[in-house]
């Protein structure tokens, strides 16, 4: 059993923020693998848009893997929730949606979210199917398990309180009805992202009071969006959303930054970083929008997808009029060529590029000296603004 639990801990502990408490979580474990019961594992999302993103896949990879252990996943679909607007991280008063909104915005979220998880494992609950069935006498208890000071203690409450912007009575007990869901399914474990950390205490919390055990928390790390600053949101404009094109999603993947990149390795795939870390940013990044897009598609989408970004924006790049060496033989030896055309000062500094990855063909770097030259003949990037292409002799084209 030690191996099992140890192996459960990795896997849970990975990419994550905070676990509170890792003994109790250790516990659970044991009880769960003795007793042979599933642990109750607790996700929600408020359905403020229509769309899944990449963001929320941080989360789901992470259930679906617990799904793969034995677990099981309570998906709880904020709809009472999302008219009040989680105030996690905002500065300015949220609006409040329209019943109607919320309702086509969770339509699709279930089919969405079951492109990662398991739907045979998976649980989907309103949680308007409990409050709406309380009544004000019933809720006002509720109210009374928790203090201002303590929801002062949340520094974007306390913020905006400082600088006195607007902080409505519904968003200061956000907290407390989001906390409620663990309560009503007796959650043993509750997700989310590291701005949810007060949400998940607050949940934590109330199972004391009703003398539950407490959930475990587990936070994890919020994706950047596009932007490169701000967490990925829709409201922000700054997502890849699950359900967009093969061609949007490869696209926009590829549009991040090098820096970003690597989160995005690290938290949306099961890649060996220190693998992918050798590899050059430009070939690594076209491998990641591959894989994501294989992922929600298929393997031959997402290969064809990088056919299609290789041939049509790669080649942008490349001026008219680039000087053009022709060839007898059907292999040439790279540093011989830019010597002798003077397209470098040495055989030394050839040698550097091709190295580091200075010279690219289609934006895949080249690393060995010498290369076969096809019948079309082969477009060569040197450094970051020069361009030579090698062609046969023979070739007709020119």
């Amino acid at each position: 059993m030690e191996k099992e639990v140890s192996h459960q801990l990795e896997i849970i502990k990975e990419n994550a923020i905070d676990l509170i408490s890792e003994e109790e979580l250790i516990e659970k474990i044991e009880t769960s693998l003795r007793e042979k019961r599933a642990l109750r594992v607790k996700i929600g999302f408020d359905p403020t848009a229509k769309d899944l993103h990449l963001g929320h896949m941080v989360l789901l990879r992470k259930l679906k893997k617990l799904q793969d252990l034995g677990h099981y996943i309570y998906f709880i679909v904020g709809d009472f929730t999302a008219q009040i607007g989680d105030p996690s991280g905002k500065k300015e008063l949220r609006p409040v949606l329209e019943r109607h909104q919320i309702e086509e915005n969770a339509k699709t979220y279930t089919e969405q979210a079951f492109k990662i998880l398991d739907r045979h494992k998976t649980k989907i609950i309103f949680n308007s199917e409990w409050y709406k069935k309380m009544k004000l006498s019933d809720f006002l208890p509720l109210l009374s398990k928790y203090t201002v000071a303590r929801m002062l203690e949340r520094d974007d409450f306390s913020q905006r309180m400082e600088m006195k912007k607007p902080l409505s009575i519904l968003e200061f007990i956000y907290p407390l009805i989001q906390g409620f869901d663990s309560v009503k399914i007796s959650a043993d474990i509750e997700f989310g992202g590291s701005d949810q950390k007060f949400n998940l205490i607050v949940g934590r919390h109330l199972q004391e009071v009703f003398h539950q055990p407490s959930q475990v928390i587990v936070t994890m790390p919020l994706l950047v969006g596009l932007d490169g600053k701000n967490k990925m949101s829709k409201s922000l404009g700054n997502y890849i959303g699950i359900t967009e094109t093969p061609t949007s999603m490869f696209g926009k993947i590829m549009s991040i930054s090098d820096e970003l990149m690597w989160d995005y390795f690290r938290l949306l795939t099961d890649c060996d970083l220190e693998e992918v870390r050798k590899m050059h940013p430009k070939e690594a990044k076209l491998l990641l929008a591959e894989m994501i897009t294989s992922f929600f598609y298929s393997s031959f989408i997402g290969k064809e997808e990088r056919e299609k970004f290789e041939r049509v924006f790669s080649q942008r790049e490349i001026p008219e009029d680039i000087p053009v060496y022709k060839v007898d033989t059907s292999r040439v030896n790279l540093i011989d060529v830019l010597y002798k055309i003077q397209m470098v000062s040495s055989r030394n500094e050839a040698r550097r590029l091709l190295t580091q990855g200075g010279i690219t063909c289609r934006d895949v770097p080249i690393y060995q000296q010498t290369m076969e030259v096809p019948s079309e003949g082969v477009v060569l990037k040197i450094g970051k603004r020069r361009f030579l292409k090698i062609t046969p002799a023979s070739s007709e084209k020119n």
